[in-house]
């Protein structure tokens, strides 16, 4: 099959000219190795034990293949890192080494952190961009600018179009299967991950329908900002199914290293002007397909409203999975720009301001986003936005809105409302 671009590639080649190793994280499945194929002459899988073997027997072996050199799964055989690290500090030549690693090494494993010698990348599943539904007119680098950019752009991608979009999963292997294969693939995913891939990272999984119960109870949080108490709650109905607070932490840190748990952090600016801050992750999968299986609501019943939360009052179901999908691809964006991207919600009381997105740059700059699943915009759903330009002034190059609507502009007030389809890097 002809490689089809991604937006990390476009990190890739202002890095791996100048950087001697690249190690590019995420979960199994997004495309790590068809990327870091494109680039190199050699690839050793490491999840194949006979290549395992052989590295393990003389990690030198690396040094003597063609370079530039792809190894893959390297946490299965942490020592190679390692030793990437060793040939690094000896020989800095850019384009040596890609590593690609779906999950943190084993409990008790001690490698170096890498710092200085290899860069790491996150690379997660297709951004709407990356879909191809529309042509992106409003890029989040010129929203960074320091001048604010035109805003304009026409869209045919409806409510329904999106709503196929977070089904179809941003897994490349898995959009184009046709809708029955593909859930069933994304329900061995599913499996798969707690059946082996812990196990394989050193992790016994003593039950595993008490494991999947609490990971639909956080796939039914995603959006929101719920206690742990209240998913492990809602994951334990079942007298069958009742696990510890301790082994829920657990599941969460082992979810979080196979990279299949993507939890927003709560943005807290330095030379923090804003008082009151929450400090909870807002919580999301790697892929809302995945949240959509594990709740178990398909395409109808989205779009008519069904589908359970956890500890959340407002916003369907629906909302919830469009702003993990709108999520997901902002910090796609936002990779290439070398920005972090968060979540903000004060603490006032009874009338906390929250703002979903947060993306800010090296020079500290951000921009506020707010994701709604309609496409009409009213001055309440703005509200937020105006109040954090009252807080911090200059520092926010711009605020933006995100819709299901057809047509990109700026209101009077400043604020640049854009189709999700229509926002790209």
């Amino acid at each position: 099959m002809t490689y089809q671009r991604r937006i990390i590639d476009d990190t890739l080649d202002e890095l791996f000219p100048y950087v001697g190793a690249i190690a590019l994280d995420g979960a199994k499945g997004v495309g790590k190795t068809a990327t870091a194929s494109e680039r190199v002459a050699t690839v050793l899988d490491m999840s194949s034990a006979r290549r395992r073997e052989v590295v393990e027997a003389d990690d030198d072996y690396i040094m003597h293949v063609p370079h530039p050199v792809l190894i893959d799964e390297w946490q299965r055989l942490p020592q190679v890192w390692d030793r990437v690290k060793t040939a690094v500090d000896a020989d800095s030549t850019g384009g040596q080494f890609l590593l690609a690693g779906s999950a943190s090494v084993g409990p008790g494993v001690q490698i170096h952190s890498g710092a200085g010698r290899i860069v790491s990348l996150r690379m997660r599943p297709l951004s709407i961009a990356e879909r191809g539904l529309a042509e992106p007119t409003v890029s989040l680098r010129d929203l960074m600018a320091p001048t604010p950019t035109a805003i304009s752009g026409e869209s045919s991608v409806t409510l329904r179009d999106y709503t196929y979009q977070i089904l179809a999963s941003g897994f490349p292997g898995l959009r184009h299967l046709p809708p029955p294969v593909r859930d069933v693939q994304l329900d061995s995913y599913v499996t798969r991950i707690v059946s082996r891939e812990l196990k394989e990272s050193g992790i016994v999984v003593r039950k595993p329908a008490a494991m999947l119960a609490w990971l639909a109870a956080y796939a039914a949080a995603t959006g929101g900002t719920a206690m742990y108490s209240n998913i492990l709650d809602a994951a334990t109905a079942g007298e069958d199914l009742k696990v510890s607070r301790a082994t829920a932490d657990i599941y969460r840190e082992h979810l979080t290293g196979l990279f299949v748990l993507d939890p927003l952090p709560a943005w807290i600016p330095a030379f923090n002007p804003l008082k009151r801050l929450g400090t909870a992750p807002k919580h999301h999968l790697v892929d809302p397909a995945i949240a959509a299986r594990l709740v178990g609501v398909g395409m109808d019943g989205l779009l008519a409203g069904d589908g359970e939360r956890v500890s959340s009052a407002t916003g369907t179901w629906l909302g919830a999975l469009f702003e993990s999908l709108a999520t997901l691809s902002v910090r796609v964006y936002a990779e290439v720009m070398h920005a972090q991207v968060g979540h903000l919600r004060t603490t006032d009381g009874n009338s906390p301001r929250e703002i979903d997105l947060i993306v800010e740059g090296s020079d500290r700059r951000v921009v506020a986003i707010e994701v709604k699943l309609a496409a009409t915009v009213s001055d309440k759903d703005v509200r937020h936005l105006n109040w954090l330009e009252g807080q911090i002034g200059d520092r926010l190059a711009d605020k933006v809105l995100i819709t299901t609507g057809d047509t990109a502009y700026r209101r009077r007030d400043g604020v640049a409302v854009v189709p999700l389809a229509l926002l790209g890097p």
